[in-house]
C-alpha cells in the first residue's frame, strides 16, 4: 500500500463523476483514510461513507478562509496529523475576454486560486510540526495554452496563477519536507464538461490528441497518488501534464 495510514485531503470531491472523488478513491484504495471536503455537508458525508467508515466527510467552502481553518482541525481532531492536500476544488465559466464581468472574476479566482491557498495555509502549520507534507494543486491546460475550451480568460488567468503558487510554495516550505506540485489536466471527463461537449467536438478535439482518446477522471487521480506518495519523494515544484500530450512543451 502506497499511502498506508497517511491522512489525505481532497477539495471538492463530492461530485460522482468529478476528478475529486476519483482522486478519493483512488487514495482510498492504497491505504490512505481520506477527508472528502465540499461545499455541502450531507454531499461530503456521502461521498466518504461510499469508501468507507474510517474515511471523513466535512463541509468546507475552500472561499473562506475559517472555514478551511476549521476543516484541518476538525481533521486533526480526528486523527492527529495531515499528510496530504489535493486541491481539487475548482469552478468555471465559458465566457471571452470583454465579457467578464466583477463578479465573474472574483468567483473564478476566488474559488480557483485564493481557495488553494487559504486551504494549504490551513494544514501547512500541522505539516511543519510533523516535518512533512504533499500538497497537489489542480491547475489546468489552459493555463499553459491560453485559453481552454470551456473555461473563459479570467479560468486560465486563475489557473496559472495556481502554478505560480505552487511553485512559491514549493520553494519556501522545502526545507520543512513539504512538498508542492501541479497537476494541469487536459479536456477530462467530467460531470461539469459531460453535457457540453458535442459528438462532432469531441472527434475535433481527439484530432489534437496523439493518444486519440479524452481523459478520464481516474487518469487525474493516478497522477494526484503518484504526487501525494513517497513514490514522487524528491519531486517539488514540479508541473505533471496529464493530457494525452495535447500541450507537447
Amino acid at each position: 500500500m502506497l499511502l498506508e495510514n497517511k491522512i489525505i485531503m481532497v477539495t471538492g470531491a463530492a461530485s460522482p463523476r468529478g476528478i475529486g472523488k476519483a482522486t478519493a478513491k483512488a487514495l482510498a484504495a492504497q491505504g490512505a483514510q481520506v477527508v472528502i471536503l465540499d461545499l455541502r455537508e450531507q454531499d461530503a458525508q456521502a461521498a466518504a461513507a461510499d469508501l468507507g467508515a474510517q474515511h471523513l466527510g466535512l463541509a468546507c467552502d475552500v472561499t473562506d478562509k475559517t472555514a478551511c481553518v476549521a476543516a484541518a482541525r476538525a481533521t486533526l481532531e480526528r486523527y492527529g496529523r495531515i499528510d496530504g492536500l489535493v486541491n481539487n476544488a475548482g469552478i468555471t465559466q465559458p465566457v471571452r475576454t470583454l465579457e467578464i464581468g466583477g463578479k465573474d472574476f472574483d468567483a473564478i479566482v476566488d474559488v480557483n486560486l485564493r481557495g488553494t491557498l487559504y486551504m494549504s495555509q490551513a494544514v501547512i502549520p500541522a505539516m511543519k510540526e510533523q516535518n512533512g507534507g504533499s500538497i497537489v494543486c489542480m491547475s489546468s491546460v489552459s493555463a499553459q495554452r491560453g485559453g481552454g475550451i470551456f473555461g473563459g480568460p479570467h479560468y486560465s488567468a486563475a489557473k496559472a496563477g495556481v502554478l505560480g503558487l505552487a511553485k512559491a510554495m514549493a520553494r519556501e516550505f522545502g526545507p520543512n519536507r513539504i512538498r508542492v506540485n501541479s497537476i494541469t489536466p487536459g479536456l477530462i471527463q467530467t460531470d461539469i464538461t459531460g453535457d457540453k461537449l458535442t459528438p462532432e467536438m469531441r472527434v475535433e478535439i481527439i484530432k489534437g490528441i496523439p493518444l486519440g482518446r479524452l481523459g478520464d477522471a481516474a487518469d487525474v487521480a493516478n497522477a494526484c497518488l503518484f504526487l501525494v506518495s513517497d513514490l514522487s519523494s524528491y519531486l517539488t515544484g514540479v508541473t505533471l501534464d496529464v493530457n494525452g500530450g495535447m500541450l507537447i512543451h
